[in-house]
């Protein structure tokens, strides 16, 4: 049976897990290793069957424990090596990670135990950002997390996706009316920052499809967004595009806290 389940998912930090009992991955290392060892356990799972950890990109909020994965569990972390230079030079990675990073082909094609993963580029103000799509155990995972607009490359993934991860970071109204500077505020929305509720909701439309099951917004924000607000643009979308109402299941990720162990 195949496992996802996120750690923590917003600017305070961001971890996600997908796996069976065979084998997994963990996406981004935003979070202590005190936590994994924590919630790992408690939702049965062998770190052992861990196949590593692939890296999104070089924000901290993504890599900050990624040394302390790679040095106390001795996991590799795989990344382009656009991403993988950066790193190397990072305060926070530059030694902690040395002998650790793992990288992906130029064609994007990683082949780990009982897993397909292919990576494609997103827009995004860090050095370099990616997306995944993962195929395991007849299932094929989608993740875009901080992508500041839809591609039609990660749309053509999006819209064969079983299970699709998204970012739905934040309502235009909140943001623009509250205290952000308004530096800050334009680097948000101007296309290499984090997809708005509306944004999301509208690339949603352009990539449901008959096999898509599951949706999990992710990446919302704690000052300009509810789950409430990403949830109801989100399925409003989706029933203005015909979608049976049930037929696919949509859910917030929670930002500070791990979310329950969805089975896909």
């Amino acid at each position: 049976m195949l496992r996802f389940f996120s750690l923590s998912s917003g600017s305070c930090g961001n971890c996600y897990y997908l796996g069976t009992d065979e084998h997994g991955i963990i996406i981004d290392a935003g979070v202590s290793l005190r936590r994994v060892k924590k919630v790992f356990p408690e939702n049965g799972i062998d770190m052992g069957t861990v196949n590593g950890v692939l890296v999104t990109h070089d924000h901290l909020d993504h890599i900050r424990f990624l040394g302390s994965f790679c040095k106390r569990l001795h996991m590799p972390a795989y990344m382009t090596g656009t991403v993988g230079k950066a790193l190397a030079r990072h305060p926070v990675t530059a030694s902690s990670t040395a002998g650790y990073a793992e990288y992906i082909p130029d064609d994007g094609t990683l082949e780990l135990p009982g897993m397909s993963v292919r990576c494609f580029e997103v827009p995004h103000d860090a050095t370099q950002t990616v997306g995944y799509s993962i195929e395991t155990a007849g299932h094929r995972f989608v993740i875009m997390t901080d992508i500041g607009r839809m591609t039609d490359e990660a749309a053509e993934y999006a819209s064969k996706a079983d299970t699709l991860v998204i970012e739905s970071n934040y309502d235009m109204d909140m943001l623009m009316s509250g205290s952000y500077p308004y530096e800050l505020k334009m680097r948000i929305v101007q296309g290499c920052g984090h997809l708005s509720n509306d944004e999301c909701a509208s690339a949603l439309k352009r990539v449901v499809h008959p096999g898509l099951r599951n949706i999990f917004l992710c990446h919302l924000s704690e000052n300009n967004n509810t789950p409430e607000k990403a949830y109801e643009a989100s399925s409003r979308a989706l029933s203005e595009a015909g979608v049976e109402k049930g037929s696919i299941h949509l859910r917030c990720l929670p930002r500070r806290y791990p979310s329950p162990v969805f089975f896909l």
